[in-house]
C-alpha cells in the first residue's frame, strides 16, 4: 500500500482520513505510511484492551478516592471543605487541561501523547500514596488529572483511526461500559481499601493498573509520526493558558461558596466571561489555533456538544439529587440508599456494549434521537412515579433513563468522531469530553442549587420529607425540560448528522 499523502489546510470535516484496521488486522498509521506485510500487525482486540484499560483508569481516578475523604480528614486533621480538594483539584485538572492535551496529541502524535499521560497518571498515583500532608496530595491529584485529560481526550481520538467504522458504534459501547464499571467499581473497591491496608492504597492499587496500561498501550497502539513544526502544526501555548484560565474561573464560579452566590463568585464568573472573549479573539488572529473557530459552523459538531452538556447535567444531577430524595424523602438507611444508588452504574455496565452494536447496526443518527427520548422519559418518571409508588418508582426511572445514556453517549461520540480528520481527533475529543465535564459541573452546582431552592430551605440535611420531595419533582422536571430541548436539537440537526454519517460510509 503507498504513503498517504498529508493534506494542509483540510477542513475539519472533509476527505483525508485514513485507513482504520481493516478485517485482517492490518491497519493505518497516523500521519505516515500504512501498516503493510513488513509492518507489525495490530489486532482489533488488543487494541481496544489497551484503550478501555485507559478509560477505567481515568474513571477509577474519579470514583474510588471519594469514600477515603472522612479518614483523610482524620490521617491529616483537616476539615471536610479542605479535604473536599483532593476530588476537585482533579476534576478542575481534566477540566482545564483536556482540549490542550488533545491538540498536543495531534501534533505530536496520539500514541506518543497516550503513552505519556499513562506514564504521568501511573507516577502520580505512586505519589498520592505516599504524600507526606494534605495539600502534598492535593498537587499530586492535580498531577494525576493532568495523566486522566490525556487518557480521555487521546482514548476517544484513538477509537476512529484502529477501529474499523462499521464498529466504531461498539467500540463506543465498549469505552461506556468501563467509564460505568469504574463508577461502580470505585466506591466499593475504595471501602474495602480503606478499611484494610489504609487510604493509601486506592492510590497505589492505581499502580499495577497503569503499568499494565501502558505495556498494551506500547505494544498494540500503532505507532504515529508527529506534524511537521509550520507555522499551521504548531502548539497555540496563549490559546491553552486562556483556556485554562476561563475554564478554572467558570467552574470554581459554580463549585465554591456552599450553593451561595456570593462576591467571588460573581467575580470567578465576570472571569470567564471576559476569559472567552479574549481566547476567542486570540483563536481568531493566530497560524495555529488551539480549536478552529469554523469547527463551531460544523452543525454535527455544535449540536453534539449542546447536547453532551445538556445530558451531563441531566446525569449529575441524579448522583447529586437521588440520596437526598432517598434518605430524606422516602426514609431509606445508608445501605438501601447505597444499594438503589448502584442500579444505575450497573445497568450502564450492562447496557454500554450492547448500546454501541445498536449504533453500528441502526446508525448514529437514530439511536441519538432513540438514546434522548429514553432519557426524557426516564427523567419524567423519576420526577413523577416516586411519589405514587416510592422507591420502586425510583428505580424505574433509572431503569429508563441509565439505558437511554448509554444510546446517546455511543452515537453521540460516533456521529461526531466517524467523521473528523486525522489532524484534528484529539482536540475535537478532548471538546466532548470537555462539554461532558462541564455539563458534570453544572448539573452539581445549578441543579443542586435549583433542588434547594424548589425545597423551599437553605438546609437540605434537616429540610422536611415533603420540601424534599417537591424539591425532587421539580429538579426532574427541569431535567426533563432540558433533554427535550436536547431532543429539540437534534431534530433541528439532523439533515447534518445524516449526511456526516452518509459521507462517513462512503470513505
Amino acid at each position: 500500500m503507498l504513503p498517504v499523502k498529508a493534506r494542509p489546510q483540510e477542513p475539519l470535516y472533509a476527505g483525508g482520513m485514513l485507513k482504520p484496521v481493516n478485517a485482517e488486522g492490518t491497519q493505518a498509521i497516523e500521519g505516515g505510511a500504512v501498516a503493510g506485510s513488513s509492518a507489525k500487525t495490530h489486532s482489533v482486540r488488543w487494541v481496544l484492551v489497551a484503550l478501555a484499560l485507559s478509560m477505567l483508569l481515568s474513571s477509577l481516578g474519579i470514583s474510588s478516592p471519594n469514600v477515603a475523604l472522612p479518614t483523610i480528614a482524620l490521617a491529616f486533621n483537616a476539615s471536610f471543605p479542605e479535604v473536599q480538594w483532593i476530588v476537585v483539584s482533579y476534576l478542575l485538572a481534566i477540566t482545564i487541561m483536556i482540549v490542550g492535551v488533545g491538540r498536543l496529541g495531534d501534533i505530536m502524535g496520539h500514541r506518543r501523547v497516550l503513552l505519556a499521560g499513562i506514564a504521568v497518571f501511573t507516577l502520580a498515583s505512586v505519589l498520592c500514596g505516599v504524600a507526606p500532608t494534605l495539600w502534598a496530595l492535593i498537587a499530586a491529584r492535580v498531577v494525576q488529572g493532568i495523566g486522566a485529560a490525556i487518557l480521555m481526550a487521546l482514548t476517544l481520538a484513538m477509537v476512529r483511526e484502529t477501529v474499523p467504522k462499521e464498529r466504531t458504534g461498539s467500540a463506543m459501547g465498549l469505552l461506556g461500559t468501563m467509564s460505568a464499571i469504574g463508577t461502580a467499581l470505585g466506591p466499593s473497591l475504595g471501602g474495602v481499601l480503606v478499611a484494610g491496608p489504609g487510604w493509601q492504597s486506592i492510590f497505589l492499587a492505581m499502580v499495577p493498573l497503569g503499568i499494565l496500561n501502558f505495556v498494551f498501550a506500547r505494544r498494540f497502539l500503532p505507532e504515529g509520526k508527529p506534524k511537521a513544526a509550520t507555522n499551521g502544526n504548531r502548539f497555540d501555548k496563549l490559546g491553552t493558558l486562556l483556556l485554562g484560565v476561563t475554564l478554572a474561573a467558570y467552574a470554581l464560579a459554580v463549585t465554591i461558596g456552599g450553593g451561595h452566590f456570593a462576591r467571588i463568585n460573581q467575580i470567578l464568573l465576570i472571569a470567564a466571561v471576559v476569559g472567552a472573549g479574549l481566547f476567542l479573539f486570540v483563536q481568531a488572529r493566530v497560524a495555529s489555533p488551539l480549536i478552529k473557530l469554523a469547527a463551531f459552523r460544523n452543525v454535527v459538531l455544535s449540536s453534539s456538544l449542546a447536547m453532551n452538556v445538556l445530558v451531563a447535567t441531566v446525569m449529575m444531577t441524579t448522583l447529586v439529587v437521588g440520596p437526598f430524595f432517598l434518605s430524606r424523602a422516602l426514609g431509606l438507611s445508608n445501605a438501601m440508599v447505597g444499594a438503589v444508588m448502584a442500579v444505575g452504574p450497573i445497568i450502564s455496565t450492562l447496557t454500554g456494549i450492547p448500546a454501541g452494536r445498536i449504533v453500528d447496526r441502526l446508525g448514529a443518527t437514530a439511536i441519538i434521537f432513540i438514546g434522548l427520548l429514553a432519557l426524557a422519559i426516564g427523567a419524567f418518571a423519576i420526577a413523577l412515579l416516586p411519589s405514587m409508588i416510592g422507591v420502586a418508582g425510583y428505580i424505574v426511572g433509572i431503569f429508563i433513563l441509565t439505558p437511554g445514556y448509554q444510546l446517546f453517549q455511543a452515537s453521540n461520540n460516533t456521529a461526531v468522531m466517524i467523521d473528523v480528520n486525522p489532524d484534528q481527533r484529539g482536540v475535537i475529543s478532548g471538546m466532548l469530553s470537555l462539554s461532558r465535564n462541564l455539563g458534570l459541573i453544572t448539573g452539581a452546582s445549578v441543579m443542586g442549587a435549583v433542588f434547594a431552592f424548589a425545597s423551599k430551605t437553605t438546609d437540605i440535611t434537616t429540610a422536611h420529607p415533603e420540601a424534599i420531595a417537591i424539591g425532587m419533582r421539580t429538579t426532574f422536571s427541569v431535567s426533563a425540560v432540558l433533554l427535550v430541548i436536547a431532543l429539540l436539537i437534534a431534530l433541528a440537526s439532523r439533515g447534518a448528522l445524516a449526511d456526516a454519517e452518509a459521507r462517513a460510509g462512503k470513505k
